[in-house]
C-alpha cells in the first residue's frame, strides 16, 4: 500500500497562506468594529444633548423676542420623547415641547438639500399633516424617523407669515411716496439755508450790554442787615454786651435812613453803601462774639411770627379800608347831586326853558314807553353818572337810536337829580323816562318779602353791631355783605319787571357800572328757547359755580342745584316778560327769599337768589356781548374788551372811584360828555 507523500504541494501551499491572511483580516475587521460600537454612543450622546440643549436656550430667546407670536399661546402643544444611549450604554430618555423648539427653525429632510424644499411645498406639506398629539415614541429609531421626516406644521405657518410680512414690507418701502420724499428733502434744504450758525456772544454779568440799572439787590442787601443785626442785637442785650449792642442799634438806624422808601438801587441815598459797609464790620464783630445756630434761628422764627401778624392785621386794614372806600361817593360826585337837586327845585332862568322842553318831549314819548316795538331798557341807580355812562354808550352805538327807551328807576333821595340831568343832557333821539321807585305802591312789606327781612332787628344787627360774626375782629369774609347797596330795594328790583313794566314783552336789563361798546339791537332777535333769562355764562372760573354763592351743607339747597352748575352774571340780561310771566318767577323768588330769612342758604345780594329763581331757565349767550371782572381783575384781556359789547365794572373798583384800575378807566370817563 502506498503512502501519500509527505513532501509539500506547491498548490496547497499557497491556498493555507490565503486562508491564513483572510482569517487575520476578518479578526482586524472584528476588533475595529467592537471600538465603534463602544465609542459612538458616547459621542451620539454628547452630541444630543448639546443640540437639545441649544434648541431650548434658542427657543426661548426667540419666543421672548418673536412681536407676532403672541397668537400662538393657543396653539394645542405636543411632547416628544426621544431615546439614546449614554457612553456607557444605558438608553436613557429625552423630552421635548413645541414651545422649545425655535420660532425660525425650519423641518427638513437632511437626506435632501437645502433648496430643494420650496415653499410652496412645505406649505402643502403642512396642510397635509396634522398636528401629532399621539403617545411618546419609547425607542431611538422611532424618534428618529420622526425628527427627520414629520415636519412641525405651527413652524411651517410661522415661516410662512414672517416671509409674506417681510414681502409686504418691501413692497411697501417701494410703493414709498415720492413727493412725500421731495417734501423731506426741501425741507430739510430750507432748514439748513436758515440756519443761523453765527457765533453767539457768551452771557458775563459784569459786561456792560448785561447791566441793569433798575435793580434792586443793594436794596435786599441792606433790608438783610437790618434783620440779621436786630437779631445780634436782642443776643447782645440778653448778655449785656452793651457797646455791641449800642453800635448794632446805631447801624439799624442809619441803614434805615439810607434807604427810606426805596424799592430799587437808583433810588437810594448816595450814602447806602457806605452805611452797607459799615454794618457788614459791625455784624462781623457781632458774629465772632454772640453767634449761636440754636440761639439765632430762636430769634428769626420769632421775627417770623411776628411779621405774619402784622400782614395779616395790614390785610384785615386793608379790606376794609377798601370796602369802606367802595361804599362812599367821592366829593365831586356829592356836589354834583347837591347841585343837581338845587336846580331842580328851583326852576329859574335856562333851567325853566329846559323844564318846558322836557315836559314838551315828554308828551311826545309818553307812547313810546309801552311801544313792544322799541327797543327797551331798564336800569336801576342812584348815580346820576353812572347811569349818564350806560345812557349815552349805548344811543352813540345804536343804529337807530330813535327806536331805543330807556326806564330809569332811582330812590327818592336822587330822583330830583337824576331828572334834573336828563333834562340838561338829553340823549335825542332816544327817550329817557325816570321813576322814583317810592311811586310804586304795589312795592310794600306785605308783598315783597326782602323788604320786610331789611327791616328787619336781626338784620339791622348784622349790619351794625360790632360784636357781629362779619365784624372785622372776627374774619372779614362777609365784609362786603356790609356795603348799604345790599339793604337798598333798587337792588332787588330786577325780580319784579313784570310789576315794573307789564305791557312790555322783552326787556334788556343793564347795571350802572357797564359800557355799551356795540349795537345791542341783535339781542331782541335771539331766540331764548323758552328760557326766561338771557345771560353770558361765567363758568370758565372755577369760582364762579353755584357751590360758590349757595350754601350746599343746607339740604333745601343739595337737594334741588347741582353745586358744579355754571353760573351767570347779571349786569346785562335779556328778560322774557311772557315767559316770566308764565313760570311765575316773581314768586319762585318770593318762595325761596322766604326759606333765606335767617341767611343759611346765602349770604346777603341779589346773584345768589338770582341763580336759584333762574335755575334751569337761563338761555347762554356768546361771550362776547359782555365781559366782566373790569372792578377787580387787572388782568382782563384788553383784545377781550375792545371786541366786547358790554364791558361790566363788577367789583369794588369802580371806573368813578380811585380805587379803579387805572388802565380801564378811559373805556368809561370818555362818554362822561360825549
Amino acid at each position: 500500500m502506498a503512502f501519500p507523500s509527505l513532501s509539500p504541494n506547491p498548490s496547497s501551499a499557497a491556498a493555507w497562506r490565503r486562508r491564513s491572511g483572510l482569517v487575520a483580516l476578518l479578526l482586524l475587521l472584528l476588533f475595529l468594529s467592537f471600538q465603534v460600537v463602544v465609542h459612538v454612543p458616547s459621542v451620539r450622546s454628547a452630541v444630543s444633548r448639546r443640540l437639545f440643549s441649544d434648541h431650548r436656550h434658542l427657543a426661548a430667546r426667540e419666543a421672548r423676542s418673536c412681536p407676532g407670536c403672541g397668537d400662538l399661546q393657543d396653539v394645542e402643544d405636543f411632547n416628544k420623547t426621544i431615546a439614546y444611549t449614554d457612553q456607557d450604554g444605558r438608553i436613557k430618555l429625552f423630552k421635548v415641547t413645541a414651545r422649545e423648539f425655535m420660532s425660525s427653525s425650519i423641518w427638513e429632510n437632511p437626506l435632501l438639500p437645502r433648496d430643494s424644499q420650496p415653499l410652496a411645498e412645505i406649505k402643502e406639506t403642512a396642510e397635509e399633516q396634522p398636528l401629532d398629539t399621539g403617545s411618546e415614541a419609547n425607542n431611538l429609531s422611532s424618534a428618529a424617523v420622526s425628527a427627520t421626516q414629520r415636519p412641525d406644521p405651527i413652524k411651517l405657518k410661522r415661516e410662512v407669515f414672517r416671509r409674506r410680512r417681510k414681502q409686504q414690507r418691501i413692497q411697501e418701502l417701494l410703493q414709498m411716496d415720492k413727493e412725500a420724499e421731495l417734501q423731506l428733502r426741501n425741507a430739510a434744504t430750507n432748514s439748513s439755508r436758515n440756519f443761523d450758525n453765527k457765533v453767539k456772544v457768551s452771557y458775563n454779568i459784569w459786561r456792560q450790554e448785561f447791566h441793569h440799572t433798575n435793580t434792586d439787590s443793594t436794596v435786599k442787601l441792606m433790608i438783610d442787615q437790618i434783620i440779621m443785626a436786630k437779631v445780634y442785637a436782642t443776643i447782645a442785650r440778653s448778655q449785656n454786651e452793651t457797646d455791641l449792642y449800642a453800635s448794632l442799634m446805631k447801624c439799624i438806624k442809619e441803614s434805615k435812613a439810607a434807604i427810606g422808601d426805596a424799592h430799587m438801587d437808583s433810588e437810594l441815598d448816595s450814602s447806602a453803601l457806605e452805611r452797607a459797609k459799615a454794618m457788614g464790620h459791625v455784624l462781623s464783630s457781632a458774629r465772632d462774639v454772640l453767634y449761636n445756630s440754636d440761639e439765632v434761628s430762636r430769634r428769626l422764627r420769632v421775627m417770623l411770627q411776628s411779621a405774619e401778624l402784622n400782614i395779616d392785621t395790614a390785610k384785615k386794614q386793608n379790606t376794609f379800608l377798601v370796602q369802606h372806600a367802595a361804599k362812599t361817593v367821592p366829593m365831586p360826585l356829592h356836589c354834583l347831586h347837591m347841585q343837581l337837586i338845587t336846580d331842580y327845585h328851583l326852576r329859574d332862568g335856562v333851567i325853566k326853558e329846559y323844564f318846558q322842553a322836557a315836559a314838551l318831549k315828554d308828551e311826545e314819548d309818553k307812547a313810546k314807553l309801552e311801544d313792544r316795538s322799541l327797543y327797551h331798557y331798564a336800569i336801576f341807580s342812584d348815580n346820576v353818572l353812572a347811569a349818564s355812562v350806560v345812557v349815552r354808550s349805548t344811543v352813540t352805538n345804536a343804529k337807530e337810536p330813535n327806536k331805543h327807551v330807556f326806564h330809569i328807576v332811582t330812590d327818592k333821595l336822587n330822583f330830583a337829580a337824576m331828572k334834573m340831568w336828563f333834562i340838561s343832557h338829553s340823549p335825542r333821539p332816544a327817550t329817557v323816562h325816570v321813576e322814583n321807585i317810592d311811586n310804586f305802591k304795589w312795592l310794600n312789606s306785605s308783598y315783597c318779602l326782602v323788604m320786610r327781612q331789611l327791616e328787619s332787628a336781626r338784620l339791622k344787627e348784622f349790619y351794625f353791631k360790632a360784636h357781629d360774626p362779619s365784624s372785622l375782629s372776627d374774619g372779614t369774609e362777609n365784609l362786603k355783605y356790609r356795603n348799604p347797596k345790599y339793604l337798598s330795594m333798587l337792588n332787588h328790583l330786577r325780580f319784579y319787571m313784570p310789576e315794573i313794566h307789564p305791557k312790555l314783552d322783552k326787556i334788556l336789563f343793564l347795571d350802572d357800572d357797564v359800557v355799551v361798546q356795540k349795537d345791542l339791537t341783535p339781542l331782541w332777535d335771539v331766540d331764548l328757547k323758552g328760557m326766561v333769562n338771557g345771560a353770558v355764562e361765567t363758568c370758565k372760573e372755577s369760582f364762579h359755580r353755584f357751590d360758590t354763592y349757595l350754601n350746599f351743607s343746607h339740604p333745601k339747597i343739595s337737594e334741588n342745584f347741582d353745586p358744579r352748575a355754571c353760573g351767570w352774571a347779571f349786569g346785562m340780561n335779556m328778560f322774557d316778560l311772557k315767559e316770566w310771566k308764565k313760570r311765575n318767577i316773581t314768586g319762585i323768588y318770593h318762595y325761596w327769599q322766604n326759606l333765606n330769612e335767617d341767611r343759611k342758604l346765602w349770604k346777603l345780594g341779589t346773584l345768589p337768589p338770582g341763580l336759584i329763581t333762574f335755575y334751569n331757565l337761563t338761555h347762554p349767550l356768546d361771550h362776547t356781548w359782555h365781559v366782566l371782572g373790569l372792578g377787580y381783575d387787572p388782568a382782563v384781556d384788553i383784545t377781550e374788551i375792545e371786541n366786547a359789547a358790554v364791558v361790566h365794572y363788577n367789583g369794588n373798583y369802580k371806573p368813578w372811584l380811585d380805587l379803579a384800575v387805572s388802565k380801564y378807566k378811559a373805556y368809561w370817563s370818555k362818554w362822561l360828555f360825549a
